[in-house]
């Protein structure tokens, strides 16, 4: 039997997992942007147009759908590693409905793209969405990033011993 702080920790994770594939589509963005952006710069105002913009290409993302299987997905997959928490999966899964969930974070997400991209880039993306390439993305989407996540997962256990040793020998160091 699993302690309540390692629940909660493991819980923690499914957390941050959710939150990093709600975000994979945007983290492209954000590499090739940073570089020509300044560190610090101060949000620009969001016109109208481009927020519907990018409510438009969330839409066409099937954004809604997409966060229900990542819900979903992250949910089986950690009871999968840890049938411990089946017994907790009603509390989970409202916690991830009440703050995970579209309606729970459209507008944000909106915000998020909107501040991302400009207007026009918004709209070319869509137009790239709507495109049969675009839909058979938005289509293998959750499989690539469950597979990603899995390979991710599957890495660190390869190589845990590897990381446990090098905890060690800096807690060594330290003493």
């Amino acid at each position: 039997m699993y302690s309540f702080n390692f629940l909660i920790s493991r819980w923690s994770g499914v957390c941050l997992a959710a939150g990093l594939l709600l975000a994979a589509p945007t983290v492209k963005a954000q590499s090739t942007t940073a570089a020509s952006a300044p560190a610090v710069a101060a949000a620009a105002p969001i016109s109208t147009a481009q927020r519907k913009a990018a409510e438009t290409l969330l839409e066409v993302m099937q954004s809604e759908k997409t966060i229900n299987q990542s819900i979903d997905m992250t949910l089986a997959l950690q009871i999968e590693q840890n049938p411990n928490l089946k017994k907790l999966e009603p509390e989970m899964r409202a916690f991830m409905n009440k703050y995970m969930s579209w309606p729970a974070l459209k507008s944000e997400m909106v915000d998020l793209y909107a501040r991302e991209f400009s207007e026009k880039e918004l709209r070319e993306l869509t137009k790239f969405y709507q495109s049969s390439t675009g839909q058979k993305y938005v289509s293998k989407q959750n499989v690539l990033l469950q597979a990603g996540m899995q390979l991710g997962q599957r890495r660190v256990k390869e190589n845990l011993p590897e990381l446990q040793r090098m905890l060690e020998e800096k807690m060594k160091a330290q003493e």
